[in-house]
């Protein structure tokens, strides 16, 4: 029993759980801001539909490529997503079968929370839920075989959207979430690219065309430095929209990232990539919680 719920417990990441509901539900409080009025069974809804609908999403990600991860050569970025460092599935201490059934129910779940927000909300917050899982398997497997990072630019906007469906639990389609999408994207084709660089040797034995696969390691800082760049420009017109404790934060997440890519460009390893990892996720956690603080205060 204990060694299925650790099993359990790295299948969903669940050391990794707060940063979820609180990511989602900084786009609810935007929502809140910008159409007036507040809730605190709405924010538990939200926090819920971000909670199971991104652990269903971990789960997907696990049993679409069950069979290729079976095929890892070093467990580093195992040891950092996993609590007890192992991937459970290839592993057989859950099936994939039931793994396939955890990401049913969790879906489920995530649906029926979502069916209970007003019309037209639940409809939009539903579309990008069907939208996230059918681009999260095509980035599993469109990875496998491509020539150019097709998988990577598409797969990741279902990530990008995240905070968007929580936007869209209250308000409408407008332009703080269309700018909340535009300043967020960049940050996830950084992080997708910081990830791969650090798993180059299980993407080769995977066989998978990953950002570092197609174009290699100094290539891969550069991507990262790149969209870094491109989600700092997106922010000057992101941060219009909100107050000062927001611009405070971002500008203690834009310090972190900074510093995160000049001691990748110094270190150029991926030892050191997985150093400044954390300090990409705590950067993530900062903005959403910002963005909280500036609704609260």
């Amino acid at each position: 029993m204990k060694e299925t719920l650790k099993a359990y417990i790295d299948l969903t990441r669940a050391h990794f759980l707060p940063a979820w509901p609180i990511t989602f539900c900084s786009g609810l409080v935007l929502a809140f801001a910008n159409y007036g009025g507040f809730s605190w069974p709405l924010i538990i809804k939200a926090a819920l539909i971000g909670l199971f609908g991104f652990e269903a999403g971990f789960v997907l990600n696990d049993y679409v490529d069950r069979n290729r991860d079976r095929l890892d050569v070093e467990n580093t970025l195992t040891n950092y997503w996993r609590p007890f460092k192992e991937r459970p599935i290839p592993s057989g201490k859950i099936s994939s079968k039931n793994a396939f059934w955890l990401f049913i129910v969790l879906a489920a779940i995530t649906s029926a929370l979502i069916f209970t927000l007003p019309y037209p909300n639940s409809l939009y917050v539903f579309a990008i839920m069907i939208y996230s899982y059918g681009i999260e398997a095509f980035y599993q497997v469109k990875k496998r075989n491509q020539k150019y990072p097709i998988a990577q630019l598409l797969g990741r906007t279902d990530f990008t959207l995240f905070p968007a469906a929580g936007y869209l639990c209250y308000g409408q389609p407008d332009m703080t979430v269309l700018l909340y999408t535009l300043f967020f994207y960049p940050w996830t084709m950084a992080h997708l690219g910081l990830n791969d660089f650090i798993d180059l040797k299980n993407d080769l034995a995977r066989g998978m065309k990953s950002i570092t696969v197609l174009y290699g390691s100094k290539m891969t800082i550069y991507w990262i430095t790149g969209f870094t760049l491109l989600h700092f420009f997106a922010a000057i017109f992101f941060l219009k929209e909100l107050g000062i404790i927001a611009h405070y934060g971002f500008l203690a997440g834009f310090v972190l990232l900074a510093g995160s890519n000049l001691y990748l460009w110094k270190e150029k390893s991926p030892r050191a990539g997985l150093r400044i990892l954390p300090l990409f996720h705590l950067t993530l956690v900062i903005y959403a919680v910002s963005i909280i603080l500036d609704f609260v205060y």
